[in-house]
């Protein structure tokens, strides 16, 4: 039979990254490829812990139907939370979503139509393009630096599309790990207050620092201290500082965004999962989670810095990458001319797999790039990850000097 599947299906393919992840299943490839926080630190005991006293104290109550919202005392603790972080809010504020995903995925549901613009930062996270692109909309991206998006060329943008929103990672971006300064900060959002453009702010890795005493305000706070007025939308997610497999991410907006969110929601799913927002509620209750975060940043600046390490001693000539303030990823900048989807197929072949840079810029280009993950990989298998990569690269600038000697 032939389907025909609508145009949505049609043009929404796969994610290179979770292809990678399945190609890597099950063999004896290194991944560094997938954004996956470390199964070792997860904190297990603590969460079944959570689960149980979520059965015990709530019975019945915790098998059934939930708000659409969200557990009111999760949203009310989260409130509490986002306020220590420098954002004022109520629960009212808050939805509670299957990971910031599906914040991501929701957000555009409400927001855009065919044809509206989005600007974005070169590169951005994957999945973020590959939801803006599923719901038509013209993906514009900003030319930006280490120290974020280029304020003149943003204003430049925002007066020739005028943009729906502006999506960003401002702390620890994936895939770039960078960090966007506070002057980079500031003049985003006054620039977007100035021409009433909405600001989307991804924020999955902004806790995951390596230096506890360095402060990255979020452009919701700046925001409000500018004023408020509902400029700024925040979304985070406990995946990366409790485990993936809770799902549980949420959105801090203006409660009309909000609303209409729930109502996107409610055709969706009707609400995330109650158990696992019980348990989150409960896990936060008793766990000492700033002390588990401190714990797992410690130790990806450890498999960071090993890491690195190994790679400056391969002395790669005309190979770069940036030294990550915190987060999962490292940013690797190949010579002008190379191509990393063609390292890609060599390095799984050598054993070791990472995920090419051009998936990562809305117009494809940045071919010379690639993202390496450093917190999953045990750090035993580093050295050996580093000289599969090695292999791999010597293999493509030996095949590449005989196709131009040809």
């Amino acid at each position: 039979m032939e389907y025909k599947f609508s145009g949505m299906a049609r043009t929404q393919g796969s994610s290179m990254v979770r292809d990678i992840l399945k190609l890597t299943q099950g063999t004896d490839v290194l991944s560094l490829a997938g954004g996956l926080p470390a199964d070792a630190f997860f904190p297990v005991d603590a969460v079944a812990k959570a689960y149980e006293r979520v059965f015990r104290l709530g019975g019945t109550t915790a098998l059934q139907y939930g708000l659409t919202e969200g557990y009111i005392p999760l949203r009310e603790r989260l409130a509490a939370i986002m306020s220590s972080q420098g954002i004022s809010v109520t629960r009212d504020n808050i939805l509670m979503t299957t990971g910031s995903q599906q914040t991501i995925d929701l957000v555009s549901r409400v927001l855009l139509d065919p044809q509206d613009t989005v600007l974005v930062e070169s590169p951005t996270y994957l999945a973020a393009l590959q939801v803006f692109n599923s719901y038509g909309a013209n993906i514009v991206s900003v030319d930006t630096d280490a120290n974020g998006m280029k304020l003149d060329d943003l204003e430049a943008k925002i007066k020739q599309h005028q943009p729906k929103f502006v999506y960003v990672i401002p702390t620890f971006s994936n895939p770039a790990g960078s960090v966007w300064s506070m002057e980079r900060r500031t003049g985003v959002v006054e620039l977007c207050r100035k021409y009433g453009t909405l600001i989307f702010e991804d924020d999955p890795y902004g806790r995951l620092k390596f230096d506890e005493n360095l402060n990255f305000p979020s452009l919701f706070s700046i925001d409000q201290q500018l004023g408020g007025a509902g400029h700024v939308m925040y979304t985070s997610t406990f995946s990366k500082t409790v485990a993936p497999g809770v799902r549980s991410g949420w959105l801090v907006a203006d409660q009309a965004i909000v609303v209409k969110t729930a109502n996107a929601k409610q055709s969706a799913d009707l609400h995330s999962s109650s158990i696992d927002q019980r348990a989150l509620n409960e896990l936060l209750d008793f766990f000492d989670l700033e002390g588990h975060i401190r714990t797992v940043s410690a130790e990806y600046h450890t498999r960071m810095l090993r890491l690195t390490s190994l790679m400056k001693e391969r002395q790669w000539e005309g190979i770069t990458w940036n030294d990550a303030l915190g987060g999962m990823f490292m940013w690797v900048t190949l010579p002008e001319g190379f191509r990393s989807e063609q390292l890609l197929q060599l390095a799984i072949q050598e054993g070791v797999a990472f995920v090419p840079g051009q998936v990562f810029y809305a117009d494809l280009s940045g071919s010379n790039h690639m993202r390496i993950n450093f917190t999953h990989t045990d750090p035993t298998l580093l050295p050996k990850a580093v000289d599969r990569l090695d292999r791999a690269l010597k293999k493509y600038m030996e095949e590449n000097v005989v196709k131009t000697m040809r």
